[in-house]
């Protein structure tokens, strides 16, 4: 059930729907701390205060407009602002809530809209060229160009746990180092570990590449996961060519 409240559409339901599907929330802003990255499960949503209503997936109208303008302007990527709270505009919400180091509950409260009155965009540690840079910290995926962060991503990557492939054992990570992208595929790409979409490999067989979960916590077997919409961006504008540096930190 939906109740209305502002001119927009507020879920009465969204805090059950947040905890229930990590891969997607929302945003808002205020003013905000460093904190230390949460365990694999994201924490509670943010509480509601007088007069500012939560937004979440699946909510829409004026103040998720509002939301999304200010996340494009700090840099957040999620495509055309559009006033519609969809997996875009939920990634991007998980990444300024990483970035500011709050709850990563994908809703946007009053600790999101604080930290996006206060504006934190990450720094990037490479000075030239055009380069993404993976936080393994964080959790994000930053697009540098000539030391200058342009747009960030939410991103997903090795979580750490062990898991069998093909009769092996291994570990789930992402090693840390400088690569740089040397074989990309337009399109699904299967392997031993499922589908990879529109992969593109830096590191044997680990990528960038898109995928229909992107959790706001690692959760791959340690290749660098984005939203779908993401990875098509990212082709579209020429950030994953091959050549392209990509520095895992």
């Amino acid at each position: 059930m939906d109740a209305h409240k502002s001119g927009i559409r507020v879920h009465c339901t969204r805090i059950a729907a947040c905890l229930a599907f990590a891969a997607v929330a929302a945003g808002g802003w205020s003013a905000t701390a460093h904190a230390a990255v949460p365990s694999t499960a994201p924490p509670a949503a943010e509480s509601q205060q007088a007069g500012e209503p939560l937004l979440s997936l699946g909510d829409s109208g004026p103040a998720v407009r509002e939301v999304e303008q200010r996340l494009k302007e700090l840099g957040y990527w999620l495509g055309p602002v559009d006033g519609e709270y969809d997996v875009r505009t939920s990634q991007a919400v998980f990444a300024v809530q990483k970035a500011a180091g709050i709850a990563r509950d994908g809703v946007v409260g009053p600790d999101t809209r604080a930290a996006l009155a206060e504006g934190p965009v990450p720094e990037a540690d490479s000075t030239s060229g055009e380069v993404l840079e993976v936080d393994l910290d964080r959790q994000l995926l930053l697009v540098v160009r000539d030391g200058e962060v342009r747009h960030v991503l939410n991103t997903s990557t090795g979580s750490g746990e062990t898991y069998t492939s093909q009769g092996q054992t291994k570990v789930a990570v992402t090693p840390a180092g400088e690569y740089g992208v040397f074989r990309r595929v337009d399109g699904w790409d299967d392997g031993p570990l499922g589908s990879l979409y529109r992969p593109a490999y830096f590191n044997g067989g680990i990528a960038v590449h898109g995928y229909s979960s992107v959790p706001p916590y690692p959760a791959s077997h340690g290749c660098v996961r984005v939203s779908l919409p993401a990875m098509d961006w990212l082709w579209a504008d020429g950030h994953v060519t091959n050549g392209t540096p990509v520095l895992v930190r």
